[in-house]
């Protein structure tokens, strides 16, 4: 590993397991090597953080042998945990971070105990209404807990909590365009980027960064009622689901792209008239960026109906429609939809309400909250050492990181 300059703080940022965990991440680091810092980005083997990671340039980033808790998987999710700590002590050995951040899910753990072990500052984030169960057990630890919705600072025993919203990465903005015209052309852009018309309403469906099996068998439910739409679908179905979605609106003479993965999520929902989307905070953060209307479909399983929360707080606003998966009939769904992409006073109303929802600068708080702390750290350090009578002494200045993305065992 490449050592940073002797002055430049160095921050390592576990951010790995989703997208959503993973993006608001990447947002930090952007703004902590603007402000002069160096980062290491902590992520797990999963596939959609080796993807997402690709557009990472110039961040150094360590693979930990991290596995979540799951279908009661108590052993390897032990036996995992016990590695990454270890080869996070490792990687903290070889270059001692000034400061850890964990923003939540099963990478987050073994890098803040480490980091308390070598005397580093420590952070998380929680960006959904309901914390999970690795940032409840971290928060006690941690110098400073950000959230991203006010009523999650009840719930974390930190001992400084500040709401600052959830980071989202710079390209995500409602679109500019000058006084008096309307946001038609940056659509039309982002639409003819991704093979889709550029003139028709597009419904973006998008159950997050791995897909949603659910939500994708109810849109294509609902797909016969809207057969007769003047409409175009984005489909983001995941690599399980892809071809039995591309087979369905072939199915139905339906103008669709159908993808996997889509790597540039602010060109997509650039493009869309209106979203169907789970209910991830990071998604969430993203739609109030864009100013998307959406229906939101909360994942019935997330750990404390977290999604359900977060979608019932941006729908008290005005901000989403909540249509909840679990009963849910082809006649609503596609009802939901419909009201949506044809009630054109209906989405200014939403986009209006999704304003408070967008914190621009959640990033850059996080990030001078996490600077400032190693500068007080660094202070309080000085002035308890015995000062030099000769002066500093001019040691040569190690070189700036180089990206590298390994893995540690």
């Amino acid at each position: 590993m490449t050592a940073p300059g002797a002055n430049t703080p160095f921050v390592a940022i576990a951010c790995g397991g989703t997208g959503g965990h993973l993006f608001p991440g990447l947002a930090v680091a952007e703004q902590l090597t603007r402000r002069g810092g160096a980062v290491v980005l902590l992520i797990s083997p999963k596939e959609v953080d080796q993807q997402a990671v690709q557009s990472a340039c110039g961040l150094e980033v360590v693979t930990l042998p991290a596995v979540a808790l799951q279908n009661r998987n108590y052993f390897s999710f032990a036996g995992s945990f016990l590695k990454s700590l270890f080869a996070a002590r490792k990687v903290f050995r070889q270059r001692r971070p000034d400061a850890v951040l964990a923003m939540g899910g099963f990478t987050g753990a073994p890098p803040v105990l480490a980091a308390k072990i070598s005397g580093a500052k420590t952070f998380l984030h929680e960006s959904n209404t309901i914390p999970g169960r690795a940032n409840r057990l971290l928060a006690r630890f941690v110098d400073e807990a950000f959230v991203g919705f006010p009523e999650a600072a009840a719930r974390l025993k930190a001992r400084q909590v500040t709401a600052t919203g959830t980071p989202v990465r710079p390209q995500f903005s409602a679109p500019q365009n000058p006084p008096g015209q309307n946001s038609v052309e940056p659509r039309i852009a982002c639409r003819e980027a991704l093979g889709l018309e550029p003139d028709r309403p597009t419904v973006l469906v998008v159950g997050g960064s791995q897909g949603a099996r659910g939500m994708n068998e109810m849109i294509l439910s609902a797909l016969p009622l809207l057969a007769g739409k003047n409409w175009q679908w984005l489909h983001l179905a995941g690599a399980r689901d892809f071809e039995k979605v591309r087979i369905a609106y072939a199915a139905h003479r339906l103008k669709a792209v159908v993808k996997s993965f889509e790597a540039e999520m602010e060109q997509a929902l650039g493009a869309a008239t209106v979203a169907v989307s789970r209910a991830g905070a990071s998604s969430l953060a993203e739609l109030a960026a864009m100013r998307l209307p959406a229906l939101l479909v909360p994942f019935p399983a997330a750990a404390g109906n977290h999604q359900f929360y977060n979608a019932r707080a941006l729908e008290a606003t005005g901000a989403a429609r909540l249509l909840e998966q679990k009963g849910a009939t082809r006649e609503q769904i596609a009802a939901a939809v419909t009201e949506l992409v044809e009630n054109h006073t209906a989405r200014v109303q939403m986009q209006a309400a999704l304003a408070q929802w967008h914190a621009p600068h959640a990033a850059e708080q996080i990030a001078e909250n996490i600077l400032n702390a190693v500068s007080r750290s660094a202070d309080s350090l000085s002035a308890r050492l015995p000062q030099n009578p000769q002066g500093p002494t001019n040691r040569p200045r190690a070189r700036e990181p180089e990206q590298k993305h390994f893995s540690v065992a």
